[in-house]
């Protein structure tokens, strides 16, 4: 993402270790399969010993599978790419992440996913507090609190109609006034840090006045989110977790990873992503 601070500062650290620097925008790259060619503009991509993914889009949609799938291809003429397509793909639906950690047995909030309203309606009922979460979102951006009452069915029927039409419904959890934010490299554990909750906000995110702060999470935690990261064989990541009275609840693993919460930690997560990937590219 070109302008993006994030891909900027990883092109920057790529940069610092090698003397070049090329920050591609994969909207502008063509794909050609008879010739076996994929370009950007005077930049042949299959000519790169590796492709490092910070992001394919500003935000999360399905049209970013199709952009991952162009990469995919790029895989299979022997082009490392970190993190692997597949990987990100399935992290990046959050149906499909959740089916991952669904079967990989990670302990996750109460979730049902569903396209009835009359059973989105008897969920919030049995819930009391639900969340209405859409397929491709970050930050909460497009959640939705929905709680019992007169309104509930009508809110539902909203909720579907604006791009909804399958909904994914998690029974809201009692954060302790943060979530954490664990982060890890070719699966090894970076760092943690808190998304710490300001103001009256029923989520944690940045987006919505939360900040961040460096945390040292259980050992429970640490293992949970390994556990976690590692049925995707992402290269960086981080994963969602909240710690409740019963345990730690995973609700997300990251299909990018995120570098702003590990300054908090004093943590500059583009060098050691840039230093990683090379080492494994000259390895």
């Amino acid at each position: 993402m070109p302008g993006g601070k994030s891909s900027e500062a990883l092109a920057d650290a790529v940069a610092n270790l090698t003397g070049e620097r090329l920050l591609i925008d994969i909207s502008e790259v063509a794909v050609d399969f008879a010739q076996g060619t994929a370009s950007w503009g005077d930049v042949a991509l299959n000519e790169l010993d590796a492709v490092v993914v910070k992001k394919v889009g500003p935000h999360y949609s399905p049209d970013l599978l199709d952009r991952l799938e162009l990469l995919r291809w790029l895989e299979g003429r022997d082009v490392r790419v970190f993190s692997p397509p597949r990987g990100m793909q399935m992290a990046l639906d959050r149906l499909s992440g959740t089916v991952t950690l669904q079967n990989g047995g990670i302990p996750m909030p109460d979730t049902v996913v569903t396209e009835s309203v009359d059973a989105a309606v008897a969920t919030v009922e049995r819930f009391g507090e639900a969340i209405f979460k859409p397929f491709y979102s970050t930050k909460a951006r497009g959640m939705q609190l929905l709680t019992p009452g007169p309104e509930l069915r009508d809110r539902i029927i909203a909720f579907q109609t604006s791009g909804n039409p399958l909904m994914y419904i998690q029974r809201k959890v009692e954060v302790p006034g943060r979530d954490l934010g664990v982060v890890f490299l070719g699966g090894e554990y970076v760092g943690t840090y808190a998304r710490v909750q300001q103001g009256e906000s029923w989520n944690t995110t940045i987006h919505d006045g939360g900040k961040y702060e460096c945390f040292q999470p259980s050992e429970q935690v640490i293992e949970l989110a390994h556990s976690a990261q590692a049925l995707f064989g992402l290269t960086f990541t981080s994963v969602d977790v909240v710690e409740t009275d019963t345990g730690p609840l995973v609700f997300e693993v990251s299909a990018f990873g995120g570098f702003s919460g590990l300054t908090s930690c004093g943590i500059d997560a583009a060098a050691r992503y840039a230093d990683y990937v090379i080492k494994q590219v000259s390895s």
